[in-house]
């Protein structure tokens, strides 16, 4: 059985890949920096920020998945410095297989996030330890979470034009767990949901699926960062494995809530 470290368990795609990892034969150790009382799991508390509990996590481990990260929070601090940490701590332990999950996109969009993304990244690919590194394209509860955000405002003022490639954090998770093995594979091959749509045509579903009445109105956003997210620059069309779209996860995350009125509006 291959023991295995899962860093940010209790996050996101950390949730997702807890049950998957067992179900593959993992003995999985779940790490956070608030560890749940969950008899169904090894919980161990690690805070990558200041370092405390690394060591500890990483003994007599022989993969560890590194899924923590800070999006909201110091990501210089948790996904470089962190990750740093953990790689020093991991080659002095003996980790046969550091999986690094990073977003496609990080080497392209100059997004300050984006960028301590692929610093983690190259860390990764410099250090001792052996290595992977798998990047994936932008969740939906992701996405929903920042439609969410403006569900009840008037009117939503967008940057319609963005392009992305949402993907289910189950079949993500699916992904990761083909690569937590205990031989690195170097860069491996990136995972994409199964189709490239405009932030107008999401928004678009999303106020359908939600039974909303509000118009939606085009936002140009100028700079560097939304360049690259209106070329396409965090999507990869040719990696399209996932096989949830959009609507179909917005249906079985809302189901019917009612007729959408669709007011007078460019989603496009």
């Amino acid at each position: 059985m291959v023991r295995t470290l899962l860093t940010g368990a209790t996050g996101t795609l950390g949730s997702a890949l807890r049950p998957r990892l067992a179900d593959a034969g993992h003995d999985v150790r779940a790490a956070s920096r608030s560890p749940p009382s969950d008899g169904d799991a090894e919980w161990v508390e690690l805070d990558l920020a200041d370092g405390s509990g690394v060591d500890a996590a990483v003994a007599d481990v022989d993969v560890v998945v590194h899924a923590a990260t800070a999006p909201r929070g110091d990501s210089e601090a948790v996904d470089v410095r962190g990750t740093e940490r953990l790689l020093a701590a991991a080659a002095e332990a003996g980790v046969a297989n550091v999986l690094y999950v990073s977003i496609v996109g990080v080497d392209e969009i100059p997004l300050s996030y984006y960028e301590h993304k692929l610093a983690a990244e190259r860390a990764v690919e410099e250090s001792d330890v052996p290595g992977t590194v798998l990047r994936v394209t932008q969740f939906h509860s992701f996405i929903d979470g920042l439609l969410g955000g403006l569900s009840r405002l008037p009117v939503w003022p967008l940057p319609t034009r963005f392009r992305l490639q949402p993907i289910d954090v189950g079949e993500a998770a699916d992904a990761v767990v083909e690569h937590a093995t205990t031989e690195p594979g170097g860069r491996v091959a990136p995972c994409g949901g199964p189709e490239v749509l405009t932030l107008g045509k999401i928004a678009s579903a999303y106020r359908s699926a939600r039974g909303l009445r509000r118009p939606i109105v085009r936002l140009p956003v100028p700079g560097n960062v939304a360049g690259g997210f209106r070329a396409g620059d965090g999507t990869r069309p040719d990696r399209a494995v996932g096989t949830v779209t959009w609507e179909r996860w917005l249906a079985e995350r809302y189901g019917s809530e009612g007729p959408a009125t669709t007011p007078s509006a460019s989603p496009s």
